[in-house]
């Protein structure tokens, strides 16, 4: 005897009430206008003040500037010439190489991070502002007063070398040596930062779990390699961002450092000096314009593959 097979019947679906719809509308209606009070101050502060300038640039970079203004339309001209610009993959390869020692900081800050947050650790609030402070100092000032300790005349570094018998070089005038100045001093600004966001990571991360390591015989360093790196890998990939940003923004430092007649500085400016020198100096705003654009594309595609990445390796507890 055969059985026929049939489909359980389909659960039914009780009717939409209309009134839902008519009850959303009202409490539009009821909020009326004052969300968009609220929020239009920062939604015009940033169209004004983000998203129009980088309209307005965009649109430059197809023109071409007389020395008295004016500008006309030119087209793709300006990015052809970005293209064989020879001064741009050396100043793309400074910013990179920038941006990279200072990235060093990080794992520095992480280790200087554990060691203040130690339980029993004294002073520990003392040594965090002694490291926060250089990053709220205006660049300007660090700057002037780094190259006077780079000095190859009469700067302290040097004559601690001469103590060992060490002739130092010309460490803002050398192009071998130049980046990696301003470089270490852009670790050592970026440190009171990481070293806030580091510490305010490993706060986060629960006690008790250090203590069970312990008991398991863990040791210090292997506490802080399996439980406080892999749980701190957030607060790492938010420094790592913000870092990658501003490296690729350096201008400040390097020009106060070096300044604009030093002989090194070909070898050694970044992306924003050819555009302080091409808008500024050689009145080609233009260009300087095209490559405003090509800095904001490479941040924005290092951002995007950092996000990208950060799936990988971010463990988000």
């Amino acid at each position: 005897m055969s059985r026929v097979l049939t489909a359980p019947p389909k659960a039914a679906v009780p009717p939409r009430d209309p009134s839902e719809k008519a009850v959303r509308r009202r409490s539009i209606k009821r909020d009326g206008i004052w969300p968009w009070v609220f929020i239009g101050p920062t939604v015009f502060g940033m169209g004004l003040f983000y998203v129009w300038p980088v309209l307005q640039t965009f649109y430059y970079s197809f023109t071409k500037w007389g020395v008295f203004g004016g500008s006309k339309f030119i087209g793709i001209e300006n990015y052809v010439r970005l293209l064989s610009d020879s001064e741009i993959p050396q100043s793309l390869l400074n910013t990179a190489l920038y941006t990279a020692i200072v990235l060093l900081g990080i794992p520095i800050a992480m280790v200087l991070s554990a060691l203040m947050e130690t339980p029993g650790m004294k002073l520990a609030g003392f040594y965090r502002t002694l490291y926060f402070i250089p990053y709220i100092t205006m660049p300007a000032a660090v700057g002037i007063v780094w190259r006077l300790i780079f000095n190859g005349d009469f700067g302290p570094i040097n004559w601690f070398l001469s103590l060992f018998g060490i002739q130092g070089p010309y460490w803002t005038s050398t192009p071998g040596f130049a980046l990696v100045a301003v470089a270490l001093v852009g670790l050592w600004m970026s440190m009171g930062f990481n070293l806030i966001i580091m510490g305010a990571g490993m706060r986060e991360i629960p006690r008790e779990m250090y203590e069970a390591a312990e008991m398991d015989g863990a040791s210090r360093l292997r506490q802080f390699f399996s439980i406080t790196v892999p749980l701190l890998t957030p607060s790492i990939f938010f420094v790592s961002v913000l870092t990658v940003i501003g490296g690729f923004q350096l201008f400040d430092l390097l020009y106060i450092m070096m300044g604009k007649s030093n002989l090194a500085m070909p070898q050694t400016q970044s992306l924003v000096y050819i555009f302080y020198n091409q808008a500024f100096l050689q009145n080609d705003k233009g260009y300087a314009a095209a490559i405003g654009i090509l800095i904001l594309a490479v941040i924005a595609i290092l951002t995007f593959i950092q996000f990208r990445v950060q799936k990988r390796w971010v463990n988000y507890v």
